[in-house]
């Protein structure tokens, strides 16, 4: 059991996964954007906190990657 969780941690797959989850959420962000009839500021800023929490989560993974 104890090589299982290493194994996890050697190849850093939560981060990865959670990486590959976010990704997927704001594609979908980005789509219900661009298929709505009319964006509505309320719309706009959903769009662009997930824009800014991405940005965030991809720099800090990419800075958790080199090391």
């Amino acid at each position: 059991m104890t090589n299982a969780f290493e194994k996890i941690l050697e190849y850093r797959l939560m981060p990865r996964f959670m990486m590959f989850t976010m990704t997927v959420v704001y594609i979908r962000v980005i789509e219900f954007a661009i298929t709505a009839p009319e964006l509505s500021t309320q719309h706009a800023a959903v769009v662009s906190v997930v824009t800014g929490a991405m940005t965030g989560a991809f720099a800090t993974w990419l800075s958790s990657e080199r090391t």
